[in-house]
């Protein structure tokens, strides 16, 4: 029997007229088993499919192309983000590449300039290989966004609030140049997640996501998504999809859509204890400057009250040095030295060492990620656990 949602492209123009978001987080792309009346999702895992004969099928006819347990995730994360098509990839990076696989030689990508490392290590050490051409920007500066548009641009591609220096960019000015100029525009909305901000909504034409961080919220599983409203864009990234096989297993769809039932619950969460945590490193002599877009302090805060539902879980924060910042890491107790974020415990790292490590330390500085910078994605712990253990590795260096 062939696997179909009850939600499958849920028509979302009027909103009154469906279910609200944590609604959606349980229930989306998601029916009880045909076969045996299972209130989860099953997971399939088959690679392949019978065939009643020549032709004619009951919708699947091989993982690698469509797989039940995944279909059921792609729906549902499309519908957190009000779109019509999910597709979803074995990791983030496999997702972007897909992204960029829309893209022909010569063309010209404007790129936020502190995007996540893997995607920089991608541009400049992979696709740049074959001819494609990335220039990394400050993309809070809309009018240097225009400037750089030329007759090869192709796409805009923005990442907000960006990984590390979480900066903010305008999706509505965004929108508005790529349609004048008739760019793709695209949004890596891992950090926010759809439940604080929706960039469809907006008019960005595709949002890609880290299903590893957020969605999934139990570091547990790697998977990327991509959702789109544009038809063409959708079935042209299925065919890259089947056609390159970085696909995700039925598992790790599974553990995703277990874990984004409590997406809801949780953002308010990590965004409560975020915005403590900030307001305490504010206040500590030996940080030099906290980043996070919740504190009036942060150059586009304003933007982002306005552009987000609530400001998320992860801050950056400066501690002076590259010595400093060694010393701090190795203190942390309960905050674990780990690369990625979004899970439920709380992560910290050096952005310089690690996630950014493949960036040329000029492009580093430029972009404002320091060697003193560190990263924390604060967890669901208890907040002053949290803060107990940041002050007492604070006294030690």
């Amino acid at each position: 029997m062939e696997f179909r949602s009850n939600f499958e492209n849920p028509k979302l123009t009027n909103k009154n007229q469906y279910m609200k978001f944590s609604t959606k987080a349980i229930h989306a792309g998601q029916q009880p088993c045909p076969t045996t009346g299972a209130v989860m999702t099953p997971v399939y895992l088959t690679s392949t499919y019978v065939q009643e004969e020549i032709g004619k099928h009951k919708g699947y006819v091989y993982s690698r192309i469509a797989n039940p347990t995944r279909t059921a995730l792609e729906q549902n994360i499309a519908a957190l983000e009000n779109g019509k098509h999910g597709i979803a990839f074995g990791s983030g990076m496999a997702a972007v590449d897909a992204i960029f696989r829309l893209l022909k030689p010569c063309d010209h990508v404007i790129i936020s300039h502190n995007v996540y490392g893997g995607t920089y290590r991608l541009a400049k050490q992979v696709l740049e290989d074959y001819r494609l051409q990335f220039e990394f920007i400050d993309t809070t500066n809309i009018k240097l966004v225009e400037q750089t548009i030329r007759q090869e641009t192709r796409m805009i591609f923005v990442e907000t609030p960006t990984n590390p220096t979480m900066e903010i960019t305008d999706l509505k000015a965004i929108v508005k140049i790529a349609k004048g100029n008739r760019l793709i525009s695209v949004c890596d909305n891992t950090f926010a997640t759809p439940y604080l901000q929706q960039p469809l909504e907006y008019g960005i034409d595709i949002v890609v996501h880290s299903l590893t961080k957020y969605l999934n919220g139990h570091s547990d599983m790697l998977g990327g998504l991509v959702v789109t409203n544009d038809m063409k864009t959708a079935e042209r990234l299925r065919f890259i999809h089947k056609s390159t096989g970085g696909i995700l297993s039925p598992f790790d769809a599974w553990l995703c859509l277990r874990g984004v039932k409590t997406l809801p619950i949780r953002m308010e969460q990590h965004s409560t204890n975020a915005i403590q945590v900030a307001r305490w490193l504010l206040k500590q002599r030996k940080v030099k400057r906290v980043l996070y877009p919740g504190l009036p302090s942060h150059p586009q805060h304003k933007l982002a009250k306005k552009q987000m539902k609530k400001f998320g879980g992860m801050i950056s924060f400066d501690l002076g040095s590259f010595e400093k910042a060694k010393k701090f890491l190795k203190k942390v107790q309960l905050c674990a030295l780990a690369e990625s974020l979004g899970g439920v415990e709380t992560l910290i790292s050096h952005p310089a060492t690690m996630t950014h490590a493949s960036v040329p330390k000029d492009q580093r500085e430029k972009s404002k990620v320091t060697e003193g910078l560190v990263r924390l994605s604060v967890g669901l712990e208890n907040v002053d656990d949290i803060i107990k253990d940041l002050q007492q590795a604070l006294k030690n260096i």
